[in-house]
């Protein structure tokens, strides 16, 4: 089981645990909230077969990485991806951030620079800024973020089961696009995760992302859903798209948060053809 350390905590290492397949072009996969990094496991498969080296890794607090009692913000986060990165020295390599890993994917190039990212793709995620603020008008109330945290103290599993509702969409797509297993089965690795980190984690979402996203200067794709209530398209997705010079913007309809399981049909395609070029030049070189 490949783990990197990033810290340390009292007497303890603090490790990520994460996974690296394949040859080719480095994509690095971010999960969201509060999942981990088996989340992707509908695109890995597409990614692997195109020629790419898949890297997921979990995020601290969550899956089977480790849990330490501080750390929860994104400067930590973005500080942990760079370990992880240095550890496994990669280079060329795309970052593909879902829900709460497209922030990662943001503070890490306002922190670090793009050099040696390739390609970036934000998928459902929380940047730019989606706390409502007086030079943020576009946001969501603060409110909303303090009956979260509220909802997570009170009974987290609780939390967990209606979350999940919403993240899916399971009024519309239970069935049809998830089962009643599957929506099982993303509740049992929530809850596995950190009752500190699955607190702690909120106050990150809605951190200020505007100026991470203006020094992105690499090709970039940005996939929501136009039915997502977990992260509004509008306070996300079509802001980042527009913040971003050249961002290439792909609207799901009726998608819902988590469209990479849901619409995997259209998700995954769009993935590839934005990534594929390389690989695919690639290919055709080593073939001659």
């Amino acid at each position: 089981m490949p783990h990197v350390q990033v810290g340390k905590e009292n007497s303890g290492d603090i490790h990520l645990h994460y996974e690296d397949h394949g040859s080719g072009d480095p994509v690095v996969l971010i999960h969201g909230y509060p999942l981990s990094g088996s989340s992707w496991e509908r695109q890995i498969p597409a990614l692997l077969a195109a020629g790419h080296r898949v890297i997921t890794y979990d995020r601290r607090g969550f899956g089977q990485s480790s849990q330490p009692a501080s750390g929860y913000n994104y400067d930590t986060f973005a500080e942990d991806l760079h370990k992880l990165i240095g550890h496994l020295k990669l280079r060329d390599f795309a970052l593909v951030g879902f829900s709460m890993g497209g922030g990662e994917v943001a503070r890490y190039i306002g922190k670090y620079g793009s050099k040696g990212v390739t390609k970036a793709v934000f998928m459902s995620s929380v940047p730019p800024y989606l706390l409502k603020t007086p030079d943020n008008p576009e946001g969501v109330d603060a409110s909303v973020f303090e009956g979260i945290e509220k909802a997570i103290a009170a009974d987290r599993y609780a939390f967990f089961a209606d979350f999940f509702k919403n993240f899916f969409n399971a009024d519309q797509f239970l069935g049809k696009r998830i089962s009643e297993a599957a929506l099982q089965a993303n509740f049992n690795v929530a809850a596995t995760a950190s009752p500190i980190a699955t607190a702690a984690c909120v106050p990150a979402w809605h951190e200020d992302f505007r100026k991470d996203l203006a020094r992105v200067d690499i090709p970039t794709l940005v996939i929501q859903g136009d039915s997502d209530r977990i992260v509004p398209l509008s306070a996300s997705g079509q802001r980042t798209a527009q913040l971003v010079k050249g961002a290439q913007l792909h609207v799901i309809k009726g998608g819902p948060h988590a469209v990479n399981w849901t619409h995997p049909e259209e998700v995954t395609p769009a993935l590839l053809h934005f990534l594929e070029p390389r690989a695919a030049a690639d290919r055709k070189k080593s073939a001659a």
